[in-house]
């Protein structure tokens, strides 16, 4: 017996796809669909679409933008490079106030168990980032987990011989939390009390 019409359990389907939406949320959400105004549910519906359309990737940071240079990249000084493992992780960093250089984000962390090797990030566009010789600081700011701890000390193993600065943010966050959940003030003391490796 079914227990949703056809397009109610598509839509619950769809939405229970999404990261942390478990059964109830996903019905909850179709519910909310349901009850919306035709203008409400083509403005959601729009909004979606245009995510799809209009972003993408910078091509200096690999940040999200609407063009092919991201506003960051565009206004800011490249002597420092924050690197981060997704761009959720910038916005977190941006919340903060407390940083003014540019990103790169990796897109994911070294991984073994995972089948994530350094050549599926992106270390070869912060290389050639670096080799551009204006840059004087990385800092790693990938998430203080086992994975994001891995990928910093490759990429610190890669840059320390070059001559360039190599910090790491300090442990003011919990092990195993993701940047984007911590505290600003957690996150704030991190970024301001990172160390040299």
């Amino acid at each position: 017996m079914k227990v949703y019409i056809e397009p109610i359990g598509k839509l619950i389907n769809e939405f229970s796809k999404l990261p942390g939406v478990g059964a109830k949320t996903a019905q909850r959400f179709a519910y909310k669909i349901i009850n919306m105004t035709d203008a409400e549910a083509q403005n959601f519906a729009t909004a979606v679409l245009d995510v799809k359309k209009k972003v993408k990737y910078c091509k200096i940071c690999g940040n999200f933008s609407e063009e092919d240079e991201c506003d960051i990249c565009k206004r800011r000084s490249a002597e420092t490079i924050c690197v981060v493992k997704e761009p959720k992780d910038v916005i977190a960093i941006e919340k903060l106030n407390e940083y003014n250089g540019v990103y790169h984000v990796l897109h994911g962390t070294i991984s073994p168990l995972d089948g994530v090797g350094p050549d599926d990030i992106d270390v070869k566009g912060l290389l050639k980032r670096i080799s551009g010789g204006n840059v004087k600081e990385v800092i790693l700011a990938t998430n203080p987990d086992v994975e994001g701890e891995a990928t910093a000390m490759y990429i610190s193993n890669l840059i320390k011989p070059l001559g360039i600065k190599v910090t790491r943010i300090a442990h003011g966050i919990p092990i195993g939390t993701d940047l984007e959940y911590a505290d600003e003030v957690s996150l704030a003391r991190a970024f301001i009390d990172r160390k040299t490796l």
